[in-house]
């Protein structure tokens, strides 16, 4: 069970046991980091509960072939449409949840990205994870547990998944794709993430080059910061996880010298600011600006 993936064995083991005893909430509240095996997690787990053979997760049964081939009429995934899951959504959902299942003795819903979900669709949610249908299973996977209702994690078997360990990322970049040495840079940017970390792996170059710019910003004046910090301006598309890297440098750096503290709050305020529609180059301007008058 859970072949495949990484990290998390409590709760595998956790799951596995649930599936073997036939003992399962009706509501799951899947919390983690983005990219960390939540959903994979989920869909083995909505495969076992589905699972109509003697031993659970046969990979033989009807229901487990249409499974795999993502045809399972009583397996629905819901996804966020556009930025947020709407109450539209939630209530298509509950016309179809009273159905009863076509393959399997159960029916799973599985909400991805339940922490975009509108506070109304929360609101609408609440009815069906007070009374579920009997036969039906409800996990809903989130990385911000401060965006759910606490209504709505006060129904659900909380299961929170741990950051995997840089060594274990590391020993699967290797394995997987042949990498025989992953830079310390690309581990501390993958924030305990597998998914994030496969993301990462080609742009070594760039965030060594970010690490450069805070590491010499002490020793320069600030236009030569700036023009130091044009590979910042250059990589819009990554601006999230290149501020997320910026603060993960500032932080090992206040650990040595408090006057860096300050800079992680310049830092999440230019994110702040971008998740607003700032002018990008201003907004870095300003956060350069004001990391260099600091600790200067």
């Amino acid at each position: 069970m859970f072949e495949g993936i990484i990290g998390n064995k409590k709760i595998k083991n956790e799951l596995s046991n649930a599936i073997k005893l036939n003992k399962y909430s009706h509501s799951y509240l899947f919390l983690g980091t983005a990219g960390i095996g939540k959903k994979l997690m989920a869909k083995e787990f909505a495969k076992m509960i589905l699972c109509e053979g003697k031993e659970k997760y046969c990979n033989k049964c009807k229901s487990c072939l249409e499974f795999d081939s993502h045809n399972n009429p009583d397996f629905q995934e819901i996804e966020p449409d556009g930025n947020a899951i709407k109450i539209e959504q939630i209530r298509e959902m509950q016309k179809k949840v009273i159905e009863q299942p076509i393959i399997a003795s159960r029916k799973v819903y599985l909400i991805d990205d339940a922490d975009t979900m509108t506070r109304e669709a929360q609101n609408c949610l609440l009815k069906t994870l007070e009374e579920p249908p009997e036969f039906v299973n409800i996990i809903l996977l989130g990385s911000n547990e401060s965006n759910f209702l606490s209504t709505i994690k006060s129904r659900c078997t909380i299961i929170k998944f741990e950051d995997i360990p840089n060594q274990e990322i590391k020993n699967y970049l290797k394995e997987k794709y042949n990498l025989p040495d992953v830079p310390e840079s690309i581990l501390e940017a993958s924030s305990g993430s597998i998914g994030k970390a496969e993301i990462l792996k080609d742009k070594q170059e760039l965030y060594l080059a970010i690490a450069q710019v805070i590491n010499q910003m002490e020793k320069m004046d600030l236009i030569d910061t700036i023009k130091n910090a044009n590979i910042i301006y250059q990589s819009q598309e990554d601006k999230q996880d290149i501020l997320d890297y910026m603060n993960i440098i500032l932080f090992k750096k206040a650990k040595e010298n408090t006057k860096y503290l300050n800079c992680i709050n310049f830092v999440e305020e230019a994110k702040k600011r971008l998740k607003a529609n700032s002018n990008y180059n201003m907004t870095i301007d300003n956060m350069i600006m004001t990391i260099w008058e600091e600790i200067h």
